[in-house]
């Protein structure tokens, strides 16, 4: 008798579910659960679910991160593939590599996507080559103040100085909310996961960039 896996979808779109639902369960003996990215929560990381697909079509990449990062916490078996991936903005700072599995660009077809799955489901890793490539041979502090924006170097800047999130909007003009996402990208590019950290960290690598 074949043993059933689970995998879930997080999408807020009923009908890209229920065109995978059209496909997968019979390609790979699995059964899929759609959830849209609010009703996520830690039962599911306790249940038997082997594979995690972000439809990033539909969730945006903080709340993506947001839930990555619970599953990296919660030391599950389960893998995280993203489909829909964007070309257009910056957003490799959502691989990790202890539990992303799997990356599909917006463009790849469904096609290219089952194929992907196929290798991911053996225990393999399917990543563009354009990650890897990008990743090798370059000096990584250099490399981390290069792909920082201009906007993020200026709260990086301010915040050497100590100063919380409403201190740093109000000098640059913007909302508390708006410097807390260029932190946690800040954060996710400089390797860092405190502000203590990304303090020192600026302090050593800042102290010759202009704002």
């Amino acid at each position: 008798m074949f043993k059933v896996t689970h995998w879930v979808l997080v999408t807020r779109s009923h009908l890209f579910a229920d065109l995978l639902n059209t496909r997968w369960p019979q390609e790979f003996l699995v059964k899929l659960h759609r959830i849209s990215p609010e009703h996520f929560n830690g039962e599911l990381l306790e249940s038997r679910i082997t594979i995690i697909l972000i439809d990033l079509a539909t969730v945006d990449v903080q709340t993506a991160y947001q839930i990555q990062k619970r599953i990296d916490k919660a030391s599950n078996t389960a893998r995280v593939v993203f489909i829909h991936f964007p070309k257009k903005i910056d957003a490799k700072f959502l691989i990790n590599a202890s539990v992303t599995a799997g990356v599909f660009y917006s463009d790849a077809s469904l096609e290219s996507i089952g194929e992907g799955m196929a290798e991911i489901v053996k225990g393999k890793v399917v990543i563009p080559h354009s990650f890897i490539d990008s990743s090798c041979n370059k000096d990584p502090v250099l490399d981390n103040v290069e792909t920082l924006t201009i906007r993020e170097r200026e709260v990086l800047q301010v915040l050497r100085s100590g100063s919380t999130n409403i201190d740093i909007a109000n000098k640059l003009f913007v909302s508390e909310s708006t410097i807390k996402t260029h932190l946690y990208r800040a954060f996710r590019k400089i390797g860092v996961s405190s502000r203590g950290q990304a303090i020192a960290w600026a302090q050593t690598n800042l102290h010759e960039v202009t704002q």
